[in-house]
């Protein structure tokens, strides 16, 4: 795990070592242990990096690395596979003076050019110069995990982990107004439209599961993709059947993670996805190594989830647990360097926490954490997942319709979901552009949730959490590891009928039908989802004191009649102080 940055000169602008040092000095957080910088023969391409010393922690590791007095590298994150890749690689006559898996990827490259991407399992966003053809490859990973931003500026392409990196090179910081609109309007800060699209003028992101080719002459960029969500549903076993396979396959995924040369641990919330994961991990690792395990914890809060926490730490068989605490003291002492850090606005406190968390694994020299996010975008963890569910049995499956929509409304009786009607408009958490999305979907009746499930993975939602995970993880030079973000995971439960995922009300079904004998029962069959939330409202009460809403509404040309009758005065509160503190980046 590191930071990257790159310029690309498409004229006859030299690209130099001063611009490169000052977008990895802006990003020193991200890679502690080293850095450094490389710039072409011709000065028309150059690398730099920070290095956050992982996997082979020697300086046969350090970048930007060359292989084969052909090819560069800077890159950003772990190949999980590199043992196996290099096995095979070794086979067909390379050799390599590293045990890094960066020199796999290189060697990998080298043999199969963008092909090498569907023989990943990682994540990762890299770029590579190849000296004999004089291209410049750049990729991310399938889901998004490493970012990759770019920008055009002065006739050069720049490209960097963190957007600020692109301010320290000279490009321009302006808000897009769509984008602001959109994040206090409803608080997202991506285009579902257009993933592509950054919060600001100009800079733009490299899509999930996407690379870039620059040839020589070639003075555009155009993204292409080489990964997608299949979702034919074609399984034809049983739940126990499927349970059985997704254990396997999350199982060898938390294996996979497990290789570094740092110490590892875990961040637990209590829910049901990290529970999975720590419990996993305690009965997969040498039963002698003691686990450590980081948690938020809230302070006379109703909803902090310290019971919960305590049945899974005593389910585990050597763990070690540390509690952070933030509060409203906390909040106001970090939220400049949060959104430093964030670069982009972010929509609850809940980021607060998680950073928090970040900085504690810090303090106890833990470098590698596993974390259970991504499992609720492909498993339907969230409400309106399963209204979406409802709905499109609703055209197919009248039967199913009422039993499902009876055992929902019982088992969350303060989340319940009214009978659907045919003339109902469709209104869905993102808005009307998910609303059209889902128009389409109910055409193909039973595609409508893994239509939406698979646009969320790629396209919106998880992308956000990604953002906040990286950015909170790096801001303390940790890194996060996502066991459910395996490929072969995912790709399997897209396979899936939506009854394995969604059945009798449950959320999710089949991790709790994979996990029933592993997790305690509270763990398993909770019916509510919190993660790390705080009390936000009381926090922010001091802070947002002195917020006009009606002259910031001015100034963002909003309907403020429309958002004081909506009832979303408190909620615009905190997104605009945010968006104060992203003015005065």
């Amino acid at each position: 795990m590191c930071g990257i940055a790159g310029i690309h000169s498409f004229t006859g602008q030299k690209v130099t070592i001063e611009t490169l040092q000052k977008m990895t000095d802006i990003i020193r957080h991200r890679g502690p242990d080293g850095e450094g910088h490389w710039v072409s023969d011709n000065a028309k391409t150059g690398f730099g990096h920070r290095r956050l010393s992982i996997v082979d922690l020697s300086e046969n590791g350090r970048q930007p690395m060359q292989y084969m007095n052909r090819y560069t590298i800077t890159f950003n994150g772990e190949i999980y596979n590199y043992i196996e890749l290099r096995k095979n690689l070794l086979t067909k006559g390379y050799h390599f003076k590293s045990d890094s898996d960066t020199e796999v990827l290189l060697a990998l490259y080298d043999q199969k050019k963008e092909n090498c991407l569907q023989e990943l399992d990682g994540m990762f966003s890299f770029a590579i110069w190849d000296d004999k053809e004089n291209t410049l490859f750049c990729a991310r990973d399938r889901f998004g995990e490493k970012p990759f931003h770019y920008a055009f500026n002065n006739g050069q392409l720049l490209f960097a982990s963190e957007i600020k990196q692109l301010w320290a090179a000279g490009v321009r910081k302006e808000f897009l107004p769509d984008r602001v609109k959109s994040f206090l309007y409803t608080g997202d800060v991506d285009n579902p439209l257009d993933p592509t699209e950054s919060f600001y003028k100009g800079i733009i992101n490299l899509g999930a599961s996407h690379y870039i080719m620059i040839r020589p002459g070639q003075n555009s960029v155009h993204q292409t993709k080489y990964w997608d969500i299949s979702t034919d549903q074609s399984f034809g076993g049983t739940l126990k059947d499927a349970s059985i396979q997704f254990l396997e396959l999350l199982s060898t995924s938390i294996k996979l993670r497990m290789r570094a040369d740092v110490p590892i641990g875990t961040s637990l919330s209590g829910g049901l996805d990290s529970s999975s994961i720590v419990l996993l991990l305690d009965n997969i690792k040498d039963r002698y190594t003691v686990h450590h395990s980081f948690s938020a914890r809230f302070k006379d809060f109703d909803k902090d989830e310290g019971n919960h926490i305590q049945q899974v730490v005593n389910a585990c068989n050597h763990i070690n647990i540390y509690y952070t605490w933030p509060d409203r003291e906390y909040l106001e002492s970090v939220i400049d360097k949060v959104s430093f850090y964030q670069d982009e606005p972010y929509g609850s406190a809940s980021i607060i926490a998680q950073y928090a968390v970040m900085e504690l694994a810090k303090q106890h020299g833990v470098t590698v954490l596993l974390d259970g996010q991504g499992a609720d975008e492909f498993l339907g963890g969230y409400i309106p997942y399963y209204r979406t569910y409802l709905n499109a049995l609703f055209f197919h499956n009248v039967t199913l319709y009422r039993h499902e929509l009876n055992a929902y409304n019982t088992l969350h009786p303060h989340a319940q979901v009214t009978p659907f009607k045919k003339t109902e408009t469709l209104r869905m958490k993102a808005g009307r552009y998910k609303a059209q999305l889902l128009n389409t979907a109910y055409k193909t009746h039973g595609k409508a949730l893994s239509q939406e499930l698979k646009t969320d993975m790629l396209s919106t939602g998880l992308k956000t959490l990604l953002r906040y995970a990286d950015r909170n993880s790096m801001a303390h030079s940790r890194e996060v590891r996502l066991p459910f973000l395996s490929h072969r995971l995912v790709e399997f439960c897209f396979t899936l009928p939506d009854d394995f995922k969604l059945r009798n009300g449950w959320t999710k079904m089949i991790l709790r039908e994979s996990m029933k004998d592993v997790l305690p029962p509270s763990i398993t069959w909770r019916k509510d989802k919190i993660g790390y939330e705080p009390p936000q409202k009381l926090w922010i009460e001091k802070l947002s004191a002195s917020v006009d809403v009606k002259k910031m509404c001015s100034k963002y040309d909003l309907d403020n009649k429309l958002i004081v009758d909506s009832g979303l005065t408190n909620d615009l509160k905190w997104k605009f102080l945010v968006m104060n503190k992203f003015e005065s980046l």
